[in-house]
């Protein structure tokens, strides 16, 4: 169970950094009339460290993952 957790969860950080890595910022929609925003500002520029350092720390996670040993059977 914790490899495949672990699993997904860099496999879901290398996702992250690649469509970090592909777009220059991210435009959110706007709240219907009379609903709170969720956040200050409509749109989220990633850093420019952050495509990197997701792809890379989800690197190291998925490699993690496979060196968890499996469940024994039986």
């Amino acid at each position: 169970m914790w490899r495949s957790l672990f699993l997904a969860l860099g496999a879901y950080t290398c996702l992250l950094g690649v469509e970090a890595l592909a777009i220059d910022k991210a435009i959110l929609k706007k709240p219907a009339e009379g609903q709170k925003p969720l956040v200050a500002s409509g749109e989220i520029v990633p850093p420019e460290w952050a495509p990197w350092s997701l792809m890379a720390s989800g690197a190291v996670v998925v490699l993690y993952s496979f060196t968890i040993p499996r469940r024994a059977k039986g």
